[in-house]
């Protein structure tokens, strides 16, 4: 999920002490059997971890980090310990070509009969011999409607909005997810590296940054207080916010950036074999459900669709028609083009 939300501080409770059928299944040498997950801060539901200790007697240890980036980073310097990573479908091509992803054979599971195909998105694994598909959304606008007056549909109908009003909004802090809405309204692709088109697409953010508050992940609570009109944000986190009539998301009529995150298990993982039960575990359509009905994420596990709350299954938000869906663009690895990706996001925070 691109640099997604705040990380949590600390490790899940359940996952940070000993569970009882952990216990029970304790062997011989007095180590529990243990997991050792690394996601995304708020991007799994603590019950489907707790669901996993209890049909496997495994030990699940979470911790979290805030971007793909940050993720790679610690892994790269050295750190062990880690089975399983969520990383973005760009981020799982970067880690691929770096050697660090583990093959699973998931695709030859029963289970993944469950999984909807298009979603095998990871150009380094196009028939999922290493990753699961695990949740998608979109990236759009999250607006207050009390501050703002009206329903926006997009990224021009918010600009002259709050330029009329003398409102703000917020940005993501993130390079690419800035620099795809200033690429998209000048008509060009998300994963261009042209420096023509990015140049443009820096001034076009540029010419926002009177409007803009803040470039933050700080977005949901700063619009639920009515502090900014309205933020740049991913559907994932609109959890309490579809139940607020006086608070929306949309995804912008010039289009949106998706993003979706693997399963991914580490080469350097200690416990592959609990890590790949995970994976097997999570194809089962009630779990999947389970999850994105915290998470208000999309699910490329087709059955459980149908099993979501209602609120979830029949939103258009959530779950987009495919004319949506055909506006949606996802990130790709950009290679040695992300240095002028780099330099366009640099004039952008520089500007004055």
């Amino acid at each position: 999920m691109q640099n997604k939300f705040r990380a949590w501080t600390a490790r899940l409770a359940a996952g940070a002490a000993f569970s009882f059928s952990a216990l029970l299944a304790m062997p011989a040498s007095g180590i529990a059997a243990e997991l050792n997950i690394y996601n995304w801060g708020e991007y799994i539901n603590p019950a489907v971890l707790q669901k996993f200790e209890e049909e496997t007697g495994v030990k699940v240890n979470l911790s979290t980090y805030s971007s793909n980036e940050e993720m790679l980073a610690k892994i790269q310097s050295g750190a062990t310990g880690y089975d399983i990573v969520f990383p973005s479908v760009h981020m799982q091509d970067i880690m691929s070509k770096l050697d660090l992803l583990e093959k699973t054979d998931i695709d030859t599971y029963e289970g993944f009969k469950n999984i909807d195909p298009t979603f095998l998105r990871a150009k380094s694994d196009p028939k999922g011999e290493y990753c699961l598909p695990y949740a998608f959304g979109s990236v759009g606008i999250f607006y207050n409607r009390k501050i703002l007056g009206k329903d926006i549909s997009g990224w021009k109908d918010l600009i002259a909005t709050v330029k009329e009003k003398k409102l703000k909004f917020t940005l993501l802090d993130d390079m690419r997810e800035v620099l795809a809405v200033g690429l998209m309204l000048n008509g060009h692709k998300v994963n261009s590296t042209d420096p023509a088109e990015l140049q443009q697409a820096a001034d076009t953010i540029i010419a926002m940054k009177p409007e803009v508050a803040a470039f933050t992940y700080d977005t949901r609570p700063m619009v639920q207080s009515g502090d900014v009109a309205a933020g740049h944000f991913f559907v994932g986190a609109m959890v309490d916010v579809f139940a607020n009539k006086d608070l929306a998301y949309v995804i912008p009529e010039e289009g949106a950036t998706m993003y979706q995150e693997d399963i991914c298990v580490l080469k350097s993982a200690p416990n592959k074999e609990n890590a790949v039960k995970f994976l097997q575990f999570y194809t089962k359509p009630e779990i999947a459900a389970l999850n994105v009905s915290q998470q208000t994420n999309g699910t490329a596990n087709v059955p459980a669709r149908q099993l979501t709350p209602d609120n979830i299954k029949n939103s258009k938000e959530i779950n987009p028609p495919p004319e949506t869906m055909a506006r949606l663009q996802i990130f790709e690895d950009l290679g040695p083009g992300v240095r002028q990706v780099d330099r366009a996001w640099t004039k952008v925070k520089t500007a004055q």
